[in-house]
């Protein structure tokens, strides 16, 4: 389950690619033109659309609201800022496609309990060298099927993830035991000058004196299961001592909180939605919700992982998935136009009366738009990016920590805000920034430019989310799709 170790390693992989094969290629070649420098050059990389998602170019923006909101009284500082060119998701992602990562995470518990000595043993379950026979870092074996018709031993490691319903008695999935573990290099970090290896490159100023032993602190995030089977996180504070310092470790539950439709509104009959929303099969194409921000984020790393796994050696040039900053998702939202709504004018319904969205036009009257909660996705119009949703239906988490100054505390360029708050930060630190108003907002909410937030680990039932992912050649013609 490292995710994002795999990642790190493939860049090591294509750099000494770059430094062997491709470089002798092209040395090679130049022999005959006279000692002349030309240059060296690789295969060409043509990246396909990942699935489900739209290319959104590269572009301008002004960031904000113009004037001061005449509603709520609240003013959105504004900025011009220009982005970088990425894929996003068309649409919300869905209870079917995040049922997807539970039931993986489901059968990797099953995998590595069928290889433990205690359910039998079964070693064929484990990929422990490669195809040469050299020793590799243990992972799960996924080409090998769990038994269609399992032993006494095989049963007990399959049922060891079911639990009995305490008052029907129901086998259910024990979400308990739903923890996904995975690692993310921190390259910003790794990359800053300050924490360089070598203590003469922290400084480029010859003028001020080196210190051969100046002690660079670093902090590093780590996660572990204690003996009681609870998740312990913890950040480090430890004197940079190597590259691998830079690797955090995450081990994050990934089980929707499906209470949170009983929570989220007190003194409302809404028991069918805890029962059902999730579960029910019913519910496959509406956007997932009870995610909090750090499970979002679990899910991209393993989205992620499973990519590079059905990638051939081209999976070195591909990035990896993440959450939107607050800047690429505005961006993104106002389309090609870059509209104050995802759609062409200031109005919310069509001239036939239509609704361009799925929100809550009227006091108390949730169904006005034909809609009582949520809607299953891209049932309303796209924008003029192919993005449908953007507007209403469940607000989205992006990557971007939340502050009342907004983009005024940004950079111009590619502009974000991160900060992964610690187990014991105050809680102000662990807001995060939620953009695109949901079923339960009123209109003013469901502005492109409205900003508004949610604590990291709160799970709600009008909160979810998309997935981004950089383009791997920004520079290319098929990367200029979108001019402001």
């Amino acid at each position: 389950m490292k995710a994002t170790k795999s990642i790190l390693l493939l860049s090591i992989m294509a750099l000494t690619m770059i430094l062997t094969g491709c470089f002798g290629s092209k040395a090679a070649s130049s022999a005959g033109r006279g000692g002349e420098v030309v240059g060296v050059s690789g295969r060409s990389f043509a990246e396909p659309a990942p699935y489900g998602m739209v290319r959104v170019g590269r572009g301008y923006l002004r960031m904000g609201l113009e004037k001061q909101d005449s509603l709520w009284g609240k003013q959105t500082p504004v900025k011009d800022i220009s982005v970088d060119g990425f894929w996003m998701d068309e649409t919300e992602v869905t209870n079917s496609k995040y049922k997807q990562f539970v039931v993986w995470v489901r059968d990797s518990i099953i995998r590595t309990r069928l290889a433990d000595p205690q359910y039998g043993g079964d070693e064929t379950y484990m990929i422990t060298e490669d195809k040469n026979g050299d020793p590799v870092t243990p992972h799960l074996n996924w080409k090998k099927q769990l038994p269609r018709k399992p032993n006494e031993d095989e049963l007990r490691a399959i049922e060891s993830v079911y639990t009995r319903n305490p008052i029907t008695g129901e086998k259910m999935l024990d979400y308990r035991q739903m923890n996904y573990r995975y690692e993310v290099y921190d390259y910003t970090a790794a990359a800053l000058r300050r924490n360089r290896l070598n203590p003469e490159e922290r400084n480029l100023n010859t003028d001020i004196e080196v210190n051969p032993d100046e002690v660079v602190m670093i902090s590093k995030d780590t996660a572990y299961i204690d003996d009681e089977g609870r998740i312990v996180r913890e950040t480090i504070n430890r004197p940079l001592s190597g590259p691998w310092d830079f690797l955090n470790t995450y081990i994050v539950n990934v089980y929707p909180d499906t209470t949170c439709w009983v929570n989220d509104f007190r003194n409302a009959e809404n028991e069918t939605y805890l029962r059902n929303y999730f579960s029910n099969p019913a519910y496959n194409d509406y956007p997932v919700v009870g995610v909090t921000w750090e499970q979002a984020n679990a899910f991209c790393a393993w989205r992620t992982d499973y990519l590079l796994k059905g990638l051939g050696p081209e999976a070195r040039y591909v990035q990896r998935y993440r959450l939107p900053t607050e800047a690429e998702w505005e961006y993104a939202a106002r389309g090609k136009e870059g509209t104050e709504f995802p759609w062409e004018d200031q109005s919310v319904k069509s001239g036939d009366g239509c609704f361009f969205a799925n929100f809550k036009p009227d006091r108390g009257n949730y169904t006005k738009d034909g809609n009582l909660i949520t809607s299953k996705v891209g049932i309303y119009g796209a924008n003029s990016n192919g993005l449908f949703d953007m507007a209403g239906n469940v607000a989205e988490w992006t990557s971007t920590v939340y502050t009342e100054a907004g983009v005024e505390a940004m950079n111009d360029f590619n502009p974000s805000l991160q900060y992964n708050a610690a187990k014991e930060d105050p809680y102000r630190l662990k807001k995060k920034s939620v953009r695109g108003g949901s079923w339960k907002d009123p209109e003013s909410f469901i502005r492109s430019a409205w900003r508004t937030w949610e604590y990291q680990n709160q799970p709600r039932c009008y909160i979810g989310f998309r997935c981004v992912r950089s383009l791997a050649n920004t520079s290319s013609a098929k990367a200029k799709g979108k001019k402001k």
